[in-house]
């Protein structure tokens, strides 16, 4: 079974969408709109109030405002496919920490992640379709309690970081709604 993302199918256009004859993106300009309509500068920077910087899985079932009890402008927010620490989340930290204040680490990974089903192969597989192999990891794991702890590892470990004293690792497990901390030594 192919684990390339130009064989799966894509889902069909939200009705909304349709209904209005644009596209998602036409109905995210529009909702903007009527937000800004009602917007008024909350008056803070970027520095987080709360000093924290939280990477998480771009998953969309990860609401994680709502499941933290975060407001707008409490933390900093870096997410990926996986939640993976890779260079560029050590960017992010880095300038996080360096130039806006932050002080905590917080990872969050969650259950039924989709690099669970994917392979090194994938790189393989957009080579061969695009005749190009990407230069960046898949990162897939079978273990996520694992690659949290590699996620806490390399977070602790960069040379760039101040502040590693306080990197915490979590699972969000996507059916119930709470976080499971995980052991860093395991």
């Amino acid at each position: 079974m192919s684990t390339s993302a130009a064989s799966a199918p894509l889902p069909a256009e939200p009705a909304s969408a349709a209904r209005t004859g644009g596209t998602v993106t036409d109905r995210f300009v529009e909702a903007n709109r009527a937000y800004a309509a009602e917007f008024t500068d909350p008056g803070t920077d970027a520095r987080p109030v709360l000093r924290v910087a939280i990477v998480a899985c771009m998953d969309a079932r990860l609401d994680l405002h709502a499941a933290l009890g975060l407001e707008l402008g409490d933390c900093h927010t870096i997410r990926n496919a996986g939640g993976v620490v890779t260079d560029d989340v050590i960017r992010s930290l880095t300038i996080s920490q360096r130039a806006l204040g932050t002080r905590s680490v917080m990872l969050v990974h969650h259950t039924g992640c989709g690099l669970e089903n994917l392979t090194e192969e994938f790189r393989h597989e957009l080579e061969m379709e695009v005749g190009q192999r990407p230069v960046w990891a898949v990162e897939a794991f079978r273990d996520v309690e694992q690659d949290v702890r590699q996620s806490m590892a390399r977070v602790r470990t960069s040379p760039f970081l101040l502040h590693t004293d306080d990197v915490r690792g979590f699972v969000f497990d996507v059916t119930t709604g709470l976080l499971r901390e995980i052991d860093p030594v395991g």
